[in-house]
């Protein structure tokens, strides 16, 4: 398997005030200067003494009323104002019981309901050593909740979401748990670069996320190879969201706007969502950087079985190979080939657990022996490019973890990598004004941080706002 971070370390070819701390005076000697000071300034003003026959006279007019303010409305945080918060970061072979021991929650009954009920349950099998849980008790320390933040920062249906379990004590002593979902915060920041070893290695210098780099790698890689193109010297500045729940980090977002210097040749590209389509990456003059379909469904990894006939690894007999297969780890996540809707999701035979996508133009893809969906997935949904739609599995006729990926024109299966792609959807006049006004902008922000590289060398690494 490709590993683009360990490929990035390859040998990369290349281009044809110390403030010291002020030492005290003696305090006697400080009090002595002060007092001096002000016995000499009173001294000053009893010597300028004005007559009182030149002072104008004063008469002072006052006068009083009052406003009616309103009462006190009560809100959550006045209500809560007894309550309090306690909370703690999982360690590694920690339980049930020392977490709550830790938070100082000691409800009778509450571990009976925790072993009974299937989401609590679940969640004490999957307790991720770094994940947060936390705590409300009132005013007498007894509990009100207690929620476990297993998914800091996940994307549901084109959102950041976090995802956690709470566990709440009812008015009559009795427990209940639920799943959750709430929104997080987006924060812009902008970062830029230059490669000295490797791709990884110049963004973490920088403060970018790994996630944000593959992002980069993606967003650009249908025009320059990150793994044999870059050079020593290369130079890249980029916009980008990262996602906070409550103020603690939820992951990152999307790449906004990225440019890349590869070879004195420059590569840019644009997030644009026009109002009435699907979200992707633009050149400034607003053509897309993508086909209709990607050619893998997962990123930076090898084909472990192609299209044609082969023998059957199960059935050991030769038989034609609708699809092609791609080698990866259980739990990889599968991405959407195209933009399209949800024509099958469940079990399917020898496929296992399948997904099939139907796009414009009679084309429909086939994703099989899934392990699992991505969540709330279902018949009818619509999504993107790109969009993680389910993860890698085993499921069906399968000898290990992969996944089976076909594509289909008219229901009749195709090489997808030896077709060629229908081209993408230019946008219309309308869109493209949608463009000027949301995605330009971005572009000349780029500019602006390039001016500003210049000016201060390597000074400007991060930047957030």
């Amino acid at each position: 398997m490709t590993d683009l971070r360990q490929a990035n370390h390859l040998p990369l070819k290349k281009n044809q005030p110390t403030v010291s701390g002020q030492q005290r005076r003696p305090l006697k000697t400080a009090l002595g200067l002060t007092v001096a000071g002000l016995l000499v300034g009173a001294g000053a003003f009893a010597m300028v003494q004005p007559s009182k026959s030149v002072l104008p006279e004063q008469r002072v007019v006052a006068d009083t009323f009052s406003l009616p303010l309103p009462g006190a409305v009560p809100n959550e945080s006045t209500a809560a104002a007894d309550d309090y918060r306690l909370e703690t970061r999982i360690q590694s072979g920690d339980t049930i019981a020392s977490i709550l021991s830790r938070l100082d929650v000691s409800e009778q009954g509450l571990m009976g309901f925790i072993t009974a009920n299937k989401d609590t349950r679940k969640a004490a099998h999957r307790l991720v050593p770094g994940r947060t849980v936390q705590a409300s008790l009132d005013a007498n320390g007894a509990m009100n909740w207690v929620r476990y933040i297993h998914t800091p920062g996940t994307e549901d249906k084109g959102e950041y979401v976090t995802e956690y379990l709470e566990l709440v004590k009812n008015p009559d002593g009795s427990f209940a748990a639920e799943e959750k979902v709430a929104s997080t915060e987006s924060q812009t920041n902008i970062a830029s670069g230059r490669i000295k070893s490797s791709l990884f290695g110049a963004t973490d210098q920088a403060g970018i996320p790994d996630a944000v780099t593959m992002q980069i790698a993606e967003t650009l890689g249908g025009r320059l190879d990150f793994v044999r193109d870059i050079r020593e010297g290369d130079e890249f500045r980029v916009i980008y969201e990262t996602r906070t729940f409550e103020g603690r980090p939820a992951g990152a977002g999307r790449v906004l706007a990225v440019e890349f210097i590869n070879a004195n040749k420059r590569f840019e590209a644009l997030w644009f969502e026009p109002k009435d389509g699907s979200g992707g990456y633009y050149d400034a003059d607003g053509k897309s950087l993508r086909g209709a379909f990607l050619r893998s469904a997962i990123p930076f990894t090898r084909i472990s079985s192609k299209f044609g006939m082969r023998k059957h690894p199960i059935h050991k007999r030769w038989r034609s190979h609708n699809g092609i297969d791609f080698a990866a780890p259980t739990g990889t996540p599968i991405r959407a080939t195209g933009d399209g809707v949800v024509q099958f999701i469940g079990t399917q035979g020898g496929y296992g657990k399948t997904i099939i996508l139907r796009h414009p133009n009679n084309i429909t893809t086939l994703f099989a022996h899934q392990s699992r969906f991505a969540q709330g997935l279902k018949q009818g949904d619509r999504v993107s490019q790109g969009q993680t739609i389910g993860f890698v599995g085993s499921t069906g006729w399968s000898t290990g973890p992969h996944l089976h990926y076909e594509f289909r024109i008219s229901n009749k299966p195709v090489d997808p990598l030896g077709i060629k792609m229908p081209e993408a959807i230019v946008l219309d006049s309308q869109q493209q004004q949608q463009f000027a006004e949301t995605a330009l902008p971005l572009r000349e922000q780029l500019k602006k941080l390039a001016v500003l590289n210049e000016d201060n060398g390597d000074a400007l690494q991060l930047a957030k706002r």
